[in-house]
């Protein structure tokens, strides 16, 4: 969706203008609902923004698939313009390049700090494969970590016996199915029409996007894992970008440094804030799984990492050579 701005009126009828950014509108795509801390990253963006150009660029966040793009959809409406700017879970990017994965992967990084140091040796990748594709990386910040939500606790290797659980990516697909569920592989939005309709019995993913989508309506139990913590990437068209001009740029790149900085500073006092909202709304909370759950999901996750390696080649290797690097400081 691109809104008429005042250089593009300036030029049908003739009028100069002092700044090809003056009075742009851009719009930004999220799938994900508008109590999500993503959403409210972007939202954060979009404010910094507006205040930092008084006004001169302006960003409509469209929250929970509003403009009817998915994640998975974002990296070509943004590429080819049809949308200017977007939030997007970056493993759903698989299937157009697997380094996007990075940071979904089954117990690669499974704290904050870890997550930060795997972010650092991740983004010169991920800005790599986006300018490829006529975009430019704006900033990213992960969810908080990944577990399972269902209508008992999953803390125990039984308990994952035949589950009719919804995954996000491949490995992790193939992991829960090594681990002896029956995964599904959904997108966001198809995730409520299935618990509706019995399609699934639990979800992979975070407290926070159970939250915000309100699954105590379906599901009772939240059991932490710490599975990943995975990245959502903010990003925009190379062309919207260009058209700002030099000042313009420097404001967008200095709001998304904000941004990313808000992302991640959020996500202590998120995940407090999310257990406590379950708890308000009757979800049982579990903490403590047993040895031998953990054991199962981590050696079955293994094979799929060294899957991914394989798929990327040797920008996998380096990349993680790197991330152990900043581990070992």
């Amino acid at each position: 969706m691109k809104n008429v701005t005042l250089p593009v009126l300036a030029v049908v009828l003739g009028i100069g203008v002092t700044g090809a950014h003056a009075e742009t509108s851009l719009d930004m795509s999220s799938e994900y609902p508008v109590s999500s801390i993503h959403a409210q990253t972007a939202d954060f963006f979009a404010k910094t923004l507006g205040e930092e150009t008084n006004g001169d660029i302006s960003v409509t966040v469209h929250h929970g698939g509003a403009l009817g793009y998915k994640s998975v959809d974002h990296y070509d409406a943004v590429g080819d313009g049809a949308v200017q700017l977007a939030s997007s879970f970056s493993g759903a990017w698989s299937g157009i390049n697997p380094i996007f994965l990075v940071s979904s992967l089954p117990f690669i990084a499974t704290s904050i700090e870890d997550t930060r140091k795997l972010y650092e040796a991740t983004r010169p990748f991920y800005e790599k494969a986006l300018e490829e594709d006529n975009q430019v990386f704006l900033y990213a910040a992960p969810w908080p970590a990944s577990g399972f939500w269902a209508n008992t606790p999953i803390d125990k290797p039984d308990a994952l016996k035949g589950l009719k659980i919804r995954t996000y990516d491949t490995p992790g697909t193939k992991t829960l199915q090594n681990a002896g569920a029956s995964p599904v592989q959904l997108s966001w939005g198809d995730i409520v029409p299935q618990l509706t309709t019995n399609g699934i019995d639990a979800v992979l993913t975070s407290a926070d996007g159970g939250a915000g989508s309100q699954f105590w309506e379906y599901l009772s139990d939240f059991t932490e894992v710490n599975y990943a913590l995975p990245l959502q990437v903010t990003h925009m068209n190379r062309d919207a970008f260009d058209d700002l001009g030099e000042e313009g740029q420097k404001a967008v790149l200095d709001a998304a440094k904000k941004a990313e900085t808000f992302g991640w500073e959020a996500l202590d006092s998120r995940v407090k804030a999310n257990y406590a909202k379950l708890a308000e709304n009757g979800v049982t909370v579990t903490t403590n799984v047993s040895a031998d759950l953990l054991s199962l999901l981590k050696s079955s996750a293994a094979p799929e990492v060294e899957q991914w390696k394989e798929r990327v080649g040797d920008d996998a290797q380096t990349l993680l050579d790197t991330y152990h690097e900043l581990l070992a400081q």
